[in-house]
């Protein structure tokens, strides 16, 4: 799976702890409450499922899932902030379907920011059904939890 970007072919390459950093740095500057650095490396020592997509030696996003069963886990994806807006995510969505269904899965899992309207819609445009909310899920500002919408994906 590929784009073309500025004239540099976007490519799917495996997470590497060698990344970190740079990973890191795009989850920083994302969100206000990101991954830290041992939350990636533990998903890469447990064998989950970590794609960087790339141009040339820009990260343009990357994605973190778990497989279960019949079913895979939707537990991180990003588009670093100067590239959203351009269809990447959709990318980065495809992707983590084909894999998913290589794996014999099928559905996709994810939870999303109640307040996270724009990630939502993203979801539902891709296929993605609301199934339900976890609440208090995610940390919030001061020292507060703010909900999930559960959506799943049937493959």
């Amino acid at each position: 799976m590929s784009a073309v970007f500025k004239s540099v072919e976007a490519q799917f390459e495996p997470l590497t702890e060698a990344r970190l950093d740079e990973i890191v740095a795009i989850e920083r500057a994302a969100y206000g409450h990101p991954w830290t650095r041992g939350n990636f490396s533990d998903s890469l020592q447990s064998g989950y499922q970590a794609q960087l997509l790339t141009a040339g030696a820009t990260v343009i996003g990357y994605f973190v899932a778990m497989k279960g069963v019949d079913e895979v886990h939707l537990l991180n994806i990003t588009v670093a902030p100067a590239l959203q807006g351009q269809g990447w995510g959709r990318v980065l969505l495809d992707a983590l379907a084909v894999w998913s269904r290589g794996q014999g899965a099928q559905w996709l899992w994810l939870e999303v920011r109640v307040g996270n309207v724009r990630a939502q819609r993203i979801y539902e445009h891709h296929g993605y059904r609301r199934v339900g909310e976890r609440k208090g899920y995610y940390p919030a500002d001061g020292g507060k939890r703010e909900d999930a919408v559960v959506m799943s994906l049937k493959l």
